[in-house]
């Protein structure tokens, strides 16, 4: 699935991008119905990571392609740009004052557009998202219940953390938690900043009771990825790479990675953003007509949707009852118990 070259994940972002605006054009016979009423029902505040070097590299091609799908998309620097436009924040840059200026960022979002939106969606100038993907998945959850979503690893956090690059999203609840209750305790988010913001928010959330979703399909099909699509579709035999150890649900090789209804990928070169807007947005093939699927019920506050089935996969390629996941996920269910026995016998789990 993850495959490793020998270039840095930086080489895929050194393409600075158009300098005009790719001629695009509409499709006014598509249905847009279902998309249409979801943008009023799951209100989205995007805002995306930025600083002044990436404002005319990155961030414009955001603005470009998936932002403007967003209900407000605002970007965060500590410069001032009046195409995009940019929040300045009173913050350095430099991946040392990540952490801070996620904070920033929110206490921003909090002040000035609370009530403006039901999700808050942090994403970086690197990443590409299908928001009205977002909005199907966020569409049953009540936006006043604590929890947040992204792709989940394992270390440092009991119930999980998201990854950074694939962005994470917040509920209404979640961020004034954060901002309120969190922030200005230093027992519950740590003060300062670090480099891995998206660890620090994790042990955040947790502290304050906060949800580390589930964003998987139905069928266990992840949704939201730290790379770009090839590395997750292309499987890699190389077990090492800390991705494997890292992952929170195991996952199946191949096509059979990532749900038909992707959310988001990470390290997309702008040009990119303009091919996969293309590919998502425009490339049909002629005569296949995809029904849509039927909107989940609503949940109440503090409701979730129940964990994927373990069931066949009604295709070739890899399934749900794949010996190696169910073995896998045997083996994480008996850990799971130990260390809960462990926490009830007052030990330390490490």
């Amino acid at each position: 699935m993850i495959t490793q070259h020998s270039e840095s994940s930086s080489d895929h972002n050194d393409e600075s991008g158009p300098e005009l605006d790719v001629v695009s054009h509409d499709h006014p016979y598509d249905n847009t119905s279902v998309a249409d009423q979801l943008k009023k029902e799951v209100r989205i505040l995007c805002w995306v990571m930025t600083n002044p070097t990436n404002h005319k590299k990155k961030a414009r091609h955001v603005k470009r392609t998936w932002g403007k799908r967003c209900n407000i998309l605002l970007f965060m620097s500590s410069g001032e740009d009046d195409e995009l436009p940019t929040v300045k924040l009173d913050v350095e840059e430099g991946r040392p004052n990540l952490w801070r200026k996620v904070k920033e960022a929110f206490k921003y979002v909090y002040k000035h557009h609370y009530n403006d939106a039901d999700w808050f969606y942090k994403a970086d100038d690197d990443t590409y998202a299908v928001i009205e993907n977002l909005r199907y998945m966020l569409y049953p959850y009540n936006p006043e219940t604590p929890v947040h979503f992204g792709f989940k690893f394992r270390p440092f956090v009991k119930q999980g953390y998201m990854s950074g690059g694939s962005g994470y999203v917040l509920s209404r609840e979640a961020v004034r938690r954060f901002v309120v209750e969190g922030i200005p305790n230093p027992k519950m988010c740590l003060p300062g900043t670090v480099e891995n913001e998206d660890v620090e928010i994790g042990k955040c959330m947790e502290n304050l009771n906060v949800t580390a979703g589930d964003t998987r399909d139905w069928n266990g099909r992840g949704r939201m990825f730290p790379f770009i699509p090839e590395h997750h579709l292309i499987p890699s035999k190389d077990k090492t790479f800390w991705y494997w150890s890292y992952m929170f649900y195991k996952t199946d090789d191949g096509l059979d990675c990532c749900s038909d209804n992707a959310i988001s990928f990470h390290y997309v070169s702008p040009n990119q953003m303009y091919v996969m807007d293309y590919l998502i947005y425009h490339l049909k093939p002629f005569g296949i007509v995809r029904q849509p699927q039927q909107l989940p019920d609503k949940l109440r506050v503090g409701e979730f949707m129940p964990p994927p089935e373990e069931v066949t996969a009604n295709s070739n390629e890899d399934s749900m009852d794949d010996e190696d996941r169910l073995n896998a996920a045997k083996i994480e269910s008996n850990t799971t118990t130990l260390a809960d026995n462990d926490n009830n016998n007052g030990g330390e789990v490490v």
